[in-house]
Formats: structure tokens, C-alpha cells, sequence
């Protein structure tokens, strides 16, 4: 019997995504997404659902806007909806469902859950599935909204264009499917979203102040309309605009812009790294209002088990990063021809080739043609000069002048040849050839690194002994 050439799916413990509602696809027919986008068939590609609520509504409310007064109670409910609902986000669905960085009382998930729907982003479970694949599969195929399918996918094309259901990453939501505020949000979660980002924000305008149309427009339509862009914002800008102070191989950055726009989520190369701490921002200067919330909730009991990184390990990430980028530009500068790559030279050849006009220098063991630099030498032209055909050790080291780690450093990048029988140097480079146990420090790129004061050039200089006079 023949052997399946299928690939076997490995048994992390996830399985497919099972819609709870009615799904609109059938797994098992080709999907659109299979097919190349042409001018016969672009319309397929679109969904027009999600286009019409995320562009064609909000279109509709500027130009009601046109024909509506702004009343001053509206706009301040407005903002003060707009930052409910976008914790709704940033704290319920992000950070309390999507990463379980903290613990909620039963009255505040309830709060989450309602204001996440006002937001209308998705239910928590769906929500919270994509966002685990987006962690898990970051920059890949399967990653729903990957910055590498270019910046205006990540922010809002994976909404406006169809997606097919079965290249998404598969993430385990077993813990989703166990919370009933996730349930019964998702079950019915057309009537929250009418009730929370109309309704609700409509009656209290209206009722509050008679202002039932401003509160449609404004606190309703275009307040959903900024609360959807600053979240999609985590998707797009936060992986395009800032620093990698922990890791490089992804795209996610911080930038205090991206923090500003979307309520603290801005650290986003923190956040990758770090994912289950219910921080962002882990500085005290920096902006995380839901940090400030989260933590607020926890004093007034309604919050509890704050999860966060140790400090140590966050700052070890934070050194290896910094080693990588000095390591990155460690190799992009000159430091000699390695010791191992030098020719051995004979004293008697070292000597006779000084006498034929080459301006050769010994120190240390190691041979430096210093022909070209005679002129520009700060000690003057006499000096170096009358170290050419000699061991210049002990010159260079101190007997007539004690030189600088830069001139060390310069003096490596003219080095030559190694001295036959040249004191430690040529002992070095033999055992390096036979692979014997040399202590040697390389940096991730191979590199030697050559600390200051380490150079092999270098000689310690003698303690001075108390009878030394």
C-alpha cells in the first residue's frame, strides 16, 4: 500500500476554528482567494460586507456631519465613549481575552465585553482567535494580517478583501469556549453591536441633552469609524514605524506615535517579545493608559494576578538586542587581517625587506608596514623611522611613548606578517590552526572581538616593586 504523501498535521493540541454561529463558507469547496485577481473577477476578492461597514457607513456619517450641528455634550460624550470602547479593546479583548495577562471580575468583563462590541470589531472569540494566530505565525502566511502583504493590507485590506479561512493559523481557544461573557457575546453579538455603537450612544444624546441625531452621528457612526482606525493601527503602524529594543527577526516596533494613537498599544516590539505581561509601555513616563486602567481596576478589587515579565528578563532581551546591533556594526568596520590569515616571515627576511624600502615594523611579534603612514605620523617622521627593520615593542608600549587604544586599533589595520619564533603571536596562531583550546571571544557574526586594551599589540606594562629605586 502506498505511503500518503499528504504532510501530517503536528499534534500541538489546537484544532480547526468552529464557527458557534451559522458559518458562511463551506471548508471543503476552493476558496476565492485560490483564484488569481483579474478584472473579471476583482468584485469576488472584495468583501463587501465588511467593506460597506468599515468605508460606506462612515462616508455616510461625515456627510450627515455636513448637515448636523456638533453640540458641545455630544462631543465630550463622543471622546469619553471613544476611550471606553477603545478599552474595550485594548483591555478586553487584547490584553485580558487574547493574552489572559490579568484576571476580571464577572461585573468588568461585562463592562470589556459590552464596550468591545460598541467598538463593532469582531466578537471577542473571533477577535481573540486572529489576534492568537497573529502571534504565533507574525509575519507569515498565516498570520491574518501580516505587514509583509504590504502596510495598507495590515491596517485595513485583510477587512476589505476576502480571507481564506483555512490558510489562517490554527491557535487553541479552548479557554474562549469556556467563558460564558465570550459565549454569549459571540451568540449574539449583531444585537450587542446595534445596542452598544447606536443605540446606546444615541439615547444617551437623546435623552441626555435632545440631541438624538448628533448622538447617531457622532458619538455613534464616526466614533466607531476613529475607534476602528487607532485599533487597526496596532496592525499596521506599529509594525512599520519605530525601534526593536528586544528582538529584530519580526517587524513589531515601539514608537510613542503608535501609543499615542491607540491607548498605550504603541510598544509593540515589547509587547511580541513579552506578550503576557498586561503592560506595554513597561516605563513610567511612557504612554499605556491601558496599563494605568488595568492597574486602577486591580485597586478597586475588580482586577486581579497583574502578570509581568521579570525585570531581569526583559533587560537580558534588551542586551542581547543591543549586542546584535553592536555585532552588526562591529562587522562592518576594519579591523586588520586576522592573525590566523598572516604569513610567517623569517627575522632575516623581515630585516632584508625594511633595507629594500619598505617601511616594516615589528611589535609584539607582529609586522606592520607603516610605509604610508610615515607622513602622517602625530610623533613626527624621525620617530617612526627608526623603528623600521626593528622589534619596536617596547617603543611603542611605553619606552618612548606610551600610544593610545586608537592607535592600537589603527596600527592593526597595517599589519603584514607574523614574526617566526615571534613570542606569544605565532604560539597563538599554530594553536589556532590545530584547534586547541584558545581563549577567544567572537561576536554572533564570527568576528573576533578585539576589546579595547586586549589588542595583541598591546604588553602589560611592570608593576613597579617598592625597591624598585
Amino acid at each position: 500500500m502506498a505511503e500518503s504523501n499528504v504532510a501530517q498535521v503536528f499534534p500541538d493540541g489546537t484544532t480547526d476554528y468552529k464557527p458557534l454561529r451559522k458559518a458562511g463558507y463551506d471548508l471543503k469547496k476552493p476558496h476565492i482567494t485560490e483564484t488569481p485577481i483579474t478584472w473579471g473577477n476583482w468584485y469576488k476578492h472584495v468583501n463587501w460586507l465588511n467593506t460597506y461597514f468599515i468605508l460606506g457607513v462612515p462616508a455616510m456619517g461625515l456627510i450627515g456631519a455636513y448637515f448636523t450641528p456638533l453640540y458641545t455634550a455630544t462631543a465630550l460624550f463622543a471622546v469619553f465613549y471613544y476611550f471606553n470602547t477603545g478599552l474595550g479593546i485594548t483591555a478586553g479583548y487584547h490584553r485580558l481575552w487574547s493574552h489572559t495577562s490579568y484576571k476580571a471580575t464577572l461585573p468588568l468583563k461585562i463592562y470589556l465585553a459590552a464596550m468591545g462590541a460598541g467598538a463593532v470589531e469582531g466578537s471577542i472569540r473571533w477577535w481573540s482567535r486572529g489576534h492568537r494566530s497573529h502571534h504565533r505565525y507574525t509575519d507569515t502566511e498565516k498570520d491574518p494580517y501580516s505587514v509583509r502583504k504590504g502596510l495598507l493590507y495590515s491596517h485595513i485590506g485583510w477587512m476589505v478583501m476576502k480571507q481564506n479561512p483555512k490558510r489562517i493559523g490554527r491557535t487553541d481557544i479552548t479557554d474562549l469556549n469556556d467563558d460564558p461573557v465570550v459565549v454569549w457575546q459571540h451568540t449574539h453579538y449583531i444585537k450587542s453591536v446595534l445596542a452598544m455603537g447606536l443605540i446606546f450612544p444615541t439615547l444617551v444624546c437623546g435623552l441626555g441633552w435632545g440631541d438624538y441625531l448628533g448622538g447617531f452621528i457622532y458619538a455613534g457612526i464616526l466614533r466607531i469609524f476613529f475607534v476602528q482606525q487607532a485599533t487597526f493601527c496596532v496592525n499596521s503602524l506599529a509594525h512599520w514605524l519605530g525601534d526593536q529594543p528586544f528582538d529584530d527577526r519580526n517587524s513589531p516596533r515601539d514608537h510613542v506615535i503608535t501609543a499615542l494613537v491607540t491607548l498605550g498599544e504603541g510598544y509593540h516590539n515589547f509587547h511580541h517579545e513579552f506578550p503576557s505581561d498586561y503592560r506595554n509601555a513597561i516605563q513610567w513616563w511612557q504612554y499605556d493608559p491601558t496599563k494605568w486602567m488595568i492597574w486602577t481596576w486591580k485597586q478597586l478589587g475588580l482586577a486581579h494576578d497583574l502578570k509581568q515579565f521579570r525585570s531581569n528578563e526583559i533587560e537580558k532581551g534588551r542586551v542581547q538586542q543591543l549586542q546584535k546591533k553592536l555585532d552588526q556594526k562591529r562587522a562592518g568596520l576594519d579591523w586588520g587581517i586576522p592573525l590566523e590569515q598572516l604569513p610567517v616571515v623569517d627575522w632575516d627576511d623581515f630585516v632584508a625587506q625594511s633595507k629594500n624600502g619598505k617601511g616594516l615594523v615589528a611589535i609584539a611579534g607582529v609586522i606592520h608596514d607603516v610605509t604610508d603612514f610615515i607622513k602622517d605620523h602625530p610623533g613626527g617622521k624621525a620617530l617612526i623611522s627608526s623603528a623600521i627593520g626593528k622589534d619596536a615593542t617596547a617603543m611603542f608600549n611605553g619606552g618612548v611613548y606610551l600610544h593610545s587604544n586608537a592607535a592600537h586599533n589603527l596600527l592593526s589595520t597595517m599589519r603584514v606578517g607574523v614574526l617566526r619564533g615571534g613570542c606569544e603571536v605565532e604560539i597563538w596562531k599554530r594553536a589556532q590552526s590545530e584547534n586547541k583550546d584558545v581563549a577567544v571571544v567572537n561576536d554572533s557574526t564570527g568576528q573576533r572581538i578585539w576589546r579595547a586594551g586586549d589588542q595583541v599589540t598591546r604588553i602589560a606594562q611592570p608593576v613597579a616593586a617598592a625597591d624598585a629605586a
